[in-house]
């Protein structure tokens, strides 16, 4: 068996994207992400997928080149290769993550985000050519289906007049009636028995109120609250005591660990984040000062799959929760997520996916989320296929843009409709 790899593709996409609001604007009408294959040497093809902006297509180029001739199971020289690969420092330094809202960024961070994305292709490939299933190579399943929570979004009913988009049929939601209609919604159509708000859009006490609504509308039913850490210490905690008999955890009322220990020791609410703590390097001071009780992984994040095992296996050890964290992804990163969730024995909160919101995928079916899991693929590799003629399409719509869609922007975004708008300095509140 030659599992040499002869072949290494990178397709920049553009996929649709409703107006979901969060702190720093509103999400553009496409967002970019990245389709990596990789091919071996005996024709098997692996698929993986990440960010898709200018930044990361810049890593991802000189990234795939030094991969040919390498083994599609060498998972540890990925990191290596990508160490040797130069980062433009002036794209990343002191710039805040707006596509995933998790703080300032790095050429690390840069770096293992376009790693995910290769060594989720590399299992794949590896899993085809052994027969295997992702989460056999990752040591095995511990459950048959991976629990999902509904991510509700305050959301405008369309992208500003004008503004080429494709249309869905969620509707408006801003305020707390629309909140919880769009919350049956998401059960109906999927099943989801837990919630979790992205906040930071409107003064504390409309979104508070908004909580108030889903858990009258839902009771016992697990939710969450996110502000992207629009809010001060002090807010935080009047937020959390308002809440605290309804919510399962508090994510990122606050921005920095600093920040997040302060409210931490006023309130018995846990904390959960993918802002302060999203490399390795940053467990120490958190988990010291008892900062977060919930670690939100990400595998786009941390370097792939068996890093995000690796996080797990830490959070364990310091009895810190873990659970999972979404961007705006397709089919093949559920698909990677799904994996690697089902081996995490430490798994005890529903995963967060922005799935049910993209109305476009690259598969030839579709993931089905029921009673609001996923079922884990025994197949070989993740178990999905790719539809070239899909690829193709968005791709093209990735080449026929002029630029302004290829970098995720939610504040450029925003003044669309709001031409002053500026994005806010946190605290917002």
């Amino acid at each position: 068996m030659n599992l040499t790899i002869t072949d290494v593709r990178l397709t920049p996409i553009l996929v649709a994207d409703p107006p979901l609001l969060n702190t720093q604007g509103v999400h553009q009408p496409y967002t970019p992400r990245l389709i990596v294959e990789v091919e071996t040497a005996e024709g098997v093809v692996g698929v993986g997928e990440t960010y898709g902006d200018t930044k990361y297509l810049d890593l991802a180029r000189p990234f795939a080149a030094e991969l040919i001739g390498r083994q599609v199971g060498d998972l540890n020289g990925l990191f290596t290769v990508a160490d040797q690969v130069a980062v433009d420092s002036s794209r990343v330094s002191g710039q805040v993550d707006v596509g995933g809202l998790r703080g300032v960024q790095t050429a690390d961070k840069l770096r293992l985000s376009v790693v995910s994305g290769f060594e989720v292709a590399c299992l794949d490939a590896l899993g085809k050519a052994l027969g295997l299933p992702v989460h056999a190579l990752l040591g095995g399943k511990v459950r048959d289906a991976v629990d999902y929570s509904a991510y509700l979004f305050y959301k405008w009913a369309a992208h500003p007049e004008g503004v080429v988009c494709e249309k869905d049929d969620w509707g408006a939601a801003v305020d707390p009636a629309g909140v919880v209609a769009q919350a049956r919604l998401f059960t109906e159509r999927y099943g989801f028995t837990s919630f979790k708000l992205k906040g930071g859009v409107f003064p504390p006490d409309e979104e508070i109120a908004a909580v108030r609504a889903l858990a009258e509308a839902f009771p016992g039913q697990p939710l969450r609250l996110d502000p992207n850490g629009a809010w001060s210490v002090a807010t935080s905690l009047r937020v959390a005591e308002e809440l605290g008999d309804v919510l399962e955890y508090l994510e990122d009322p606050a921005l920095g660990t600093a920040a997040m220990a302060e409210v931490s020791a006023g309130t018995d609410v846990p904390l959960a984040t993918n802002m302060c703590v999203t490399t390795f390097a940053e467990i120490k001071e958190a988990f010291a000062r008892d900062a977060v009780q919930v670690v939100l992984s990400d595998h786009h994040y941390w370097g792939g799959l068996r890093n995000t095992q690796q996080l797990a296996a830490i959070c364990r050890t310091f009895g810190v929760g873990v659970s999972m964290h979404s961007n705006t992804h397709l089919g093949i990163s559920l698909a990677a997520m799904t994996h690697v969730a089902s081996t995490v024995p430490n798994l005890h909160h529903a995963c967060d996916s922005h799935y049910p919101w993209q109305s476009e995928d690259v598969l030839t079916e579709r993931l089905v989320f029921e009673g609001g899991a996923v079922r884990v693929s025994d197949a070989p590799g993740l178990g999905v296929e790719v539809d070239r003629e899909k690829v193709a399409l968005l791709h093209r719509r990735w080449l026929d843009d002029d630029g302004s869609l290829r970098e995720r922007d939610d504040g450029a975004a925003m003044r669309v409709a709001e031409p002053g708008w500026v994005t806010p300095a946190v605290p917002r509140w």
